[in-house]
């Protein structure tokens, strides 16, 4: 579960992390009120509107710009609230803005010079251990520092049973090129970072930038936090921080209907009961010469509405040719899936597509006496090889 800078901040500060200070608005007036909040709590005279949505890139497509006055609080709130904002993280169409976050100037004159820092933490699948990327080239995108200068990104591999300790917070503060105040204000900032991210099951922290003030403070001037999404049930508090608004609606449909459910690409449609008939759902489709349009399991209690939602949600899809349901029927009865089957064409109407339907496994006979006793133009099959071969015939 993605979450917003501001909510990412705050969930930051609480572990200790230094953050650029901010507030949230909705309009451009609230936009202006936290401005003047702001000055009297940390003494800004300028400001930063950023726009908060689920993307990177933001100051690129236009989301992230300073003001210099209350006028153009006002003015800068107004252009980005309701803005499509379109970023290399979006689609083309955008993602919709409907916050903004008003953030302090932290890039004030001092004794010493500002840098941007870059640096994340996530999960090394290869090793099974916890990883902190970092590179004194923030600010930029960290896949062109990557192609461009490789040696310029760190990383530091941390045992997930005893934790970040005291020498790796020190030695990823040597390799930024700091000393002093700096230094200790680092070792500071990776070691409350690190306890953020084990406390809150974080899947990923990603701050870009990490700043070095003028004065030698350490803050995340952005924040990108990802949960794991099997941990938020011991962090209530954190789920309940969910913007459904900027997740896919096919994807929050399914989701509410208990449906695990993936888009692709392809042009026939896939309906199953488990994740591993689903992988070989796919490959018979691809195998048939055809390509999977979706991942979707519906689960092992599956129901007739659970199902007719099932085919709502592929019916969405216009690149899908056909669709083949492929259940094994162990915990749920395929004659419960046939009556989901039938009642989706029924009350859906219009299916102008071809449905392949392979049920086997408890009450596979009767549900196969239904299909083909509604008069629906529903293919059914028995064999796996035959559902594939129904797929080929009608989709090429």
């Amino acid at each position: 579960m993605n979450l917003h800078e501001y909510q990412g901040k705050e969930i930051l500060a609480s572990f200790g992390v230094g953050i650029q200070r901010g507030k949230v608005a909705s309009t451009p007036e609230e936009a202006v009120e936290a401005a003047k909040q702001l000055t009297e709590e940390t003494g800004t005279s300028w400001w930063v509107v950023k726009a908060q949505v689920h993307a990177g890139g933001r100051g690129k497509g236009g989301g992230v710009k300073l003001a210099k006055s209350l006028d153009e609080v006002r003015d800068r709130a107004n252009d980005i609230i309701g803005m499509d904002l379109v970023t290399p993280q979006t689609s083309a169409e955008g993602k919709r803005v409907h916050q903004v976050l008003v953030a302090e100037d932290v890039y004030y004159p001092g004794e010493s010079e500002t840098s941007e820092i870059y640096m994340s933490v996530l999960l090394n699948r290869e090793t099974g251990r916890n990883m902190i990327m970092y590179s004194t080239e923030g600010g930029m995108d960290i896949e062109a520092v990557a192609e461009n200068t490789p040696h310029l990104i760190f990383t530091e591999e941390i045992d997930p049973k005893v934790g970040l300790q005291g020498f790796q917070a020190r030695k990823i503060a040597f390799n930024l090129g700091l000393s002093g105040k700096a230094f200790k204000e680092m070792t500071k900032f990776v070691t409350a970072l690190y306890s953020a991210y084990d406390g809150i099951d974080a899947a990923l922290f990603e701050i870009n930038p990490v700043l070095k003030t003028s004065d030698n403070r350490v803050i995340a001037v952005d924040a990108k936090v990802s949960l794991d999404d099997n941990g938020l049930f011991r962090h209530p508090d954190y789920a309940a921080l969910r913007d459904k608004r900027e997740e896919d609606p096919i994807d929050v449909e399914a989701g509410d209907a208990g449906l695990n459910f993936v888009n692709l690409d392809g042009n026939v449609g896939c309906m199953v009961n488990g994740a591993g008939l689903a992988m070989a759902t796919m490959d018979i489709i691809k195998m048939a010469g055809g390509n999977p349009a979706n991942f979707l399991d519906v689960g092992g209690t599956a129901d007739a509405k659970r199902v007719e939602t099932a085919f709502r949600i592929i019916l969405q899809d216009e690149n899908v040719k056909a669709i083949l349901v492929n259940i094994f029927g162990g915990i749920v009865r395929c004659d419960r899936v046939a009556q989901g089957v039938i009642d989706a064409y029924k009350n859906i109407g219009d299916i102008n597509i071809p449905i392949i339907v392979r049920l086997q496994g408890t009450n596979a006979v009767q549900a196969k006496e239904m299909i083909d006793a509604s008069g629906l133009e529903v293919h059914s099959a028995i064999a796996l090889k035959e559902a594939a071969d129904k797929v080929k015939e009608l989709v090429s």
